[in-house]
């Protein structure tokens, strides 16, 4: 990949670090958003973090997806394994979460670090847990939850990434760190099409080509029953363009909302206050990706 920083320029003062924390491998659009985040000379990418997402070499396998994308990219970016499950059934230290805690108090100018949450919150969790001042050194951005729209009511369906770990998202959710949580009703509006990617994606490159096929492999899969057959939400991309510009979404500032075994949320008297976004720019998003894909890889 040619240096994104020749071909877009900005100042180094608007420059950012951050830490991408990623399920890489359990469904298709994670991968999407982490070469996003590769792509834009805005941020610069400490390292990816492999995710579990509870099942058994989960996060090997989410470690092999990234270092595919890596290849595919020509990019060289340090990548480190995570919990390999749960906090209920890894209460070690791995080095995914030792490493945002080093790199947390590796702040420089008093800028935050930013962490980019994919999938389950396991490895920020982890992190906070073992080294709790680093809340006020880092800004968790989040995809996950139902958020605070259905507290009371039941849900539409398991929120996956709050659902593989309730326990760390409820450790992070209440440790009064910065967070920006983009919820389920909000991710899912970032809709693409299987013709739309044949034609803006898998034209550009290794990885153009990579990505698409991953998305047909697991739009065929068993595993792809609850999709809509040639439609697709890129629904982990919104982490990477609120990075890049916060405001490219509407937010509000709320208590944060404690999850239940189910994934509802619930009120939880005392809960700090967290951003919540109630909307994002689908153009913005979309259109950002595509044109950088196309400026390097075309």
């Amino acid at each position: 990949m040619q240096n994104p920083n020749e071909l877009i320029k900005i100042p180094d003062t608007k420059k950012i670090r951050v830490i991408i924390d990623t399920d890489a491998a359990c469904e298709a659009d994670d991968p999407f958003a982490i070469a996003q985040a590769l792509m834009s000379p805005k941020l610069i990418v400490k390292g990816i973090l492999a995710e579990h997402f509870r099942e058994p070499d989960s996060t090997k396998r989410s470690y092999e997806e990234v270092c595919t994308v890596l290849d595919a990219m020509d990019v060289d970016v340090p990548v480190f394994m995570g919990q390999s499950g749960p906090l209920e059934t890894d209460n070690s230290v791995s080095p995914a979460a030792q490493f945002i805690i080093d790199e947390a108090n590796r702040q420089s100018d008093d800028k935050p670090l930013y962490i980019l949450c994919q999938g389950a919150i396991t490895n920020v969790a982890m992190a906070l847990r073992t080294s709790p001042q680093i809340k006020d050194k880092i800004i968790i951005v989040w995809i996950g939850t139902h958020g605070i729209q259905n507290i009371g009511k039941p849900v539409p369906f398991r929120e996956f990434n709050a659902g593989n770990d309730v326990q760390a998202a409820n450790e992070v959710l209440q440790s009064d760190a910065p967070i920006w949580l983009v919820p389920s009703d909000v991710y899912t509006t970032i809709s693409v099409t299987l013709a739309e990617l044949k034609v803006k994606v898998e034209p550009y490159g290794k990885i153009g080509k990579h990505l698409y096929q991953n998305m047909i492999d697991y739009n065929l899969s068993d595993r792809a029953g609850w999709t809509q057959g040639e439609s697709w939400s890129l629904g982990d991309s919104p982490a990477i363009s609120i990075a890049i510009n916060p405001g490219c979404g509407k937010f509000i500032e709320a208590p944060a909302p404690y999850i239940n075994d189910d994934t509802s949320s619930a009120e939880k008297s005392g809960a700090p206050k967290i951003r919540i976004y109630t909307s994002v720019d689908s153009r913005f998003i979309l259109e950002d990706f595509f044109a950088k894909l196309k400026l390097f890889f075309g």
